[in-house]
């Protein structure tokens, strides 16, 4: 297929010259420089950039016809065998770019759409990915049926576009893809409805959830590596992972929380994605504290916490607590300024500052549980277990009167231990004892 990578046995990586129209709307050097990362993960070989400045986008063609006559020839002079374009482009701009540059093309919303496609690995990611691919394809269809349907199976975007199919066979394949678009919504809605379900049910048995947001490539996923040994897969490329992976965590002060990692945002993120994603990037969104994480050494921070803050004002969870997570910092030349910030800074890679970001976490959430000490008859067996079953032991003594217990407990268990509650030790004479009991 056109955009797999150059592993053994394939083809060279398809060469791809980049273009785009400066209107002053964003930082267009940045922008480009993203869409650049775009195409690497995508496994293209960019050979070359052509950045036109305009006061606004040309209608019918995105550039001037002057310019895009003069990006056909470095088409041909740099045997580029596909032309990416940093705007979503109408269906005629698609039609009229490639007749003038004599060359397949693609735009920004294409090429995120086709890395997904690639990278999603459970049911739910590709079901989301080609409801996507499907929204995106239907008002494309005239003179593109044929480009765009090897474009949802991941192809390439290029060669062998249908011109002029008739409009008979133009309705057919739109009725075709609406059939599909209904059928994956349905699917789609069952799924979203037994994500709520689970949310529910977590919510019910009060499993406490902290969702990973942020850019991507920030290290959302070696941070949590990192924190729960999850194994999931982290490479330094855009979109490395997209569907939502959970694992438990164990906080200083023993309470067990539900760590979820989530897919990575990028600068003008399609709304088609962002409405895919939705019931995925949900959890953010029902989470009972956010980990914003940015990387430290980036010139655009700023930007990459704007970009997510937005996204989580558009998914209602504005009022949800967000911690900020300065990433990378073991690259920086000296530790950020954290004055004034709601941040911790660490290096999910080396694992420094993770103490911290764990203590700041405990303390940014509710304070659901308590440490007590305990005097329980060895008749309370069944209290015993489900006082420990959620909470943490610090230390269990067996004595004749029965089992004392230091116990970070649930708050809404207090009741039923009033009568065995002991005044806590102080921290010499828990030294001082500490021989004469069992550790957990």
């Amino acid at each position: 297929m056109a955009m797999m990578g150059n592993t053994q046995g394939e083809s060279p990586r398809q060469r791809v010259i980049l273009a785009g129209v400066d209107t002053g709307e964003y930082e267009m050097a940045v922008s480009m420089g993203e869409l650049r990362e775009l195409a690497e993960s995508a496994e293209l070989e960019v050979v070359g950039t052509a950045v036109q400045t305009r006061s606004e986008l040309e209608p019918g063609t995105c550039m001037g016809l002057g310019r895009l006559r003069e990006l056909a020839e470095q088409i041909r002079a740099l045997e580029a065998e596909l032309l990416v374009f940093d705007h979503e482009l109408s269906p005629a701009q698609l039609r009229n770019i490639e007749d003038i540059c004599d060359c397949p093309v693609m735009d920004r919303t294409m090429l995120i759409l086709q890395i997904f496609a690639r990278r999603a690995v459970t049911s739910e990611g590709k079901l989301q990915i080609r409801l996507a691919q499907l929204r995106y394809q239907l008002p494309r269809l005239a003179g593109r049926g044929v480009q765009l349907s090897r474009q949802g199976g991941g192809g390439g975007g290029g060669g062998g576009a249908r011109r002029g199919g008739g409009e008979a066979q133009l309705e057919v394949d739109r009725r075709h893809i609406r059939r599909q678009i209904t059928a994956l919504e349905a699917q789609l809605k069952e799924l979203t409805q037994r994500r709520e379900r689970l949310r529910q049910r977590r919510k019910k048995d009060n499993v406490v959830t902290v969702a990973i947001v942020g850019y991507t490539n920030v290290g959302k996923s070696t941070l949590l590596n990192t924190l729960t040994q999850a194994g999931v897969l982290a490479e330094d490329k855009l979109f490395a992972t997209l569907d939502p992976t959970s694992r438990a965590l164990e906080l200083p002060d023993g309470r067990r929380v539900m760590l979820v990692d989530t897919v990575g945002l990028v600068r003008r993120l399609p709304h088609h994605l962002v409405e895919a994603f939705k019931s995925t990037l949900e959890e953010a969104a029902a989470a009972d504290l956010i980990l914003n994480v940015c990387d430290a050494t980036s010139r655009e921070m700023e930007e990459q916490l704007s970009v997510t803050r937005s996204l989580l004002r558009e998914l209602g969870a504005e009022h949800t607590p967000v911690l900020t997570v300065l990433n990378k910092c073991d690259l920086l030349p000296a530790p950020p300024d954290l004055a004034g910030m709601k941040a911790v800074a660490i290096s999910a890679r080396e694992g420094s500052g993770l103490e911290t970001l764990l203590e700041a976490v405990a303390e940014a959430l509710p304070r659901t549980h308590l440490r007590v000490r305990l005097l329980l008859p060895y008749s309370a067996g069944e209290l015993e277990a489900r006082i420990t079953r959620d909470g943490k032991v610090y230390r269990r003594e067996y004595t004749p009167e029965g089992t004392v217990l230091e116990v970070n407990m649930d708050r809404r268990l207090l009741h039923l231990v009033e009568g065995y509650v002991m005044p806590l030790e102080s921290g010499e004479e828990r030294e001082k004892n500490s021989c004469s009991r069992s550790w957990e």
